[in-house]
């Protein structure tokens, strides 16, 4: 390893080897207290002194930590041994809002699992240009509203990639995009957290060939009042394996999660220019898809610039398998008995405006019936129907167009 890689610094260079331990392969005559540190101690300190441009590695093996890492040097690539063999375990946190915080530009994160962290596991903000490869966040004690919200969670970003990763029990969305732009998700496994993958108040974002099972809610694509950033579009969401996302919803009470009912798919609220296509969606308790107003959550709001409506919602070429047998939600659950069979795959709630623009086009899903809840109405006179949302919008060009013919995991 050269002085260049590691920080520029003979100092950093040292550190360097006492994060490696026997990678570094030091000779035996070398008695200098930065080489028989702790592994710990020196991958903080290497994060603290690494230059510009540098590496820092973490050594496999599974090590305790008491408080939060922190990386502000833009350009460095920080990489483990892999996502199930270098283990930063937070179980022991004592301080921090989360396990490691990035708020520098051009930074690589591969190949290291965070553990039961406090809080976040990994949070990156306000940075340029994030790449997050082979990584694993998780709460090893199942799902509980005492994990941590976030597992990686890059926010107020320009430039995401998220890949190949893992998120587990998050209580609110294992994986998680808010106000960002020019995003891609993919070839990532989201299990047993509230929301599997949430792209929220964001622009541009391609979310695809993802592993989403036994989540609350699969994939949410939301825009919330009351953020510095408004008008969340331009999302595809495609070649997505969504199955069995029925997981009871355990995020901490008042939080806007908590609302989200077990048994989702995936979940649209007050977004627009949202094309959600080739998914494969199945055993839903609630619905395969459900695209809303914020409206629905009876939540006052003063944000003037907010706009609450969904718009421009394409649905199309999906594989719908079962979904509404047993939805978490009253009014469905009263629906459903009152018909006496499953809901259908497809549900809007019914919230309008006068607009030239369609909420929801659907067409070519392997099941056509969709239903409108009548919620303006107080769900008084829901209406069914196999052509209700027949008609056809241009698909959106897409963040990576060398994404559209990847092959899923699944395949």
């Amino acid at each position: 390893m050269s002085q260049e890689r590691f920080g520029g610094s003979l100092r950093s260079l040292m550190l360097g080897c006492c994060v490696l331990l026997s990678a570094c392969g030091a000779p035996e005559e070398v008695a200098s207290p930065l080489l028989s540190a702790d592994p710990i101690d020196g991958l903080r300190q290497a994060l603290l002194d690494v230059a510009p441009g540098g590496l820092v590695e973490i050594p496999e093996g599974r090590f305790e930590l008491d408080r939060s890492l922190t990386l502000s040097v833009s350009g460095v690539t920080l990489r483990g041994a892999g996502q199930n063999r270098s283990v930063l375990a937070f179980d022991q946190q004592r301080s921090g809002a989360e396990g490691l915080l990035v708020t520098a530009d051009d930074v690589t994160l591969q190949g290291f699992a965070i553990e039961n962290a406090r809080g976040d596991a990994i949070k990156v903000s306000g940075c340029r240009n994030i790449v997050m490869r082979d990584l694993r966040a998780e709460w090893t004690g199942g799902p509980s509203p005492d994990n941590g919200a976030y597992g990686l969670y890059p926010v107020q970003c320009e430039g995401v990639l998220i890949g190949d990763s893992v998120a587990i029990g998050a209580s609110d969305a294992g994986i998680y995009v808010g106000q960002s732009t020019d995003i891609v998700v993919r070839r990532n496994r989201a299990a047993y957290n509230v929301a599997g993958i949430e792209i929220e108040n964001s622009m541009r974002a391609d979310v695809y060939a993802n592993v989403v099972v036994h989540n609350t809610g699969g994939i949410l694509v939301f825009d919330l009042p009351g953020l510095p950033m408004q008008g969340g579009r331009e999302v595809r969401v495609f070649r997505n394996l969504v199955t069995s996302n029925n997981t009871p919803n355990f995020a901490p009470e008042g939080n806007i999660v908590a609302t989200v009912p077990s048994g989702t798919g995936i979940l649209v609220s007050a977004n627009r220019d949202v094309e959600i296509f080739a998914n494969v969606l199945d055993d839903h308790g609630t619905a395969a898809v459900m695209v809303m107003s914020y409206l629905i959550t009876g939540r006052p709001f003063d944000d003037p610039d907010y706009d609450p409506y969904p718009e421009r919602i394409h649905v199309h070429g999906n594989d719908f398998g079962r979904s509404g047998h047993e939805p978490d939600a009253e009014p469905l659950a009263m629906i459903r008995a009152g018909i006496g069979r499953d809901l259908p795959p497809l549900i809007w709630d019914g919230f309008t405006r006068d607009s030239d623009s369609p909420v929801l086009c659907a067409q070519d899903n392997s099941a056509a019936e969709s239903i409108n809840l009548d919620a303006p109405g107080g769900f008084a006179a829901p209406q069914f129907a196999a052509d209700a949302f027949d008609c056809s919008l241009a698909s959106l060009p897409g963040v990576s167009e060398a994404g559209a013919g990847v092959a899923v995991p699944w395949e």
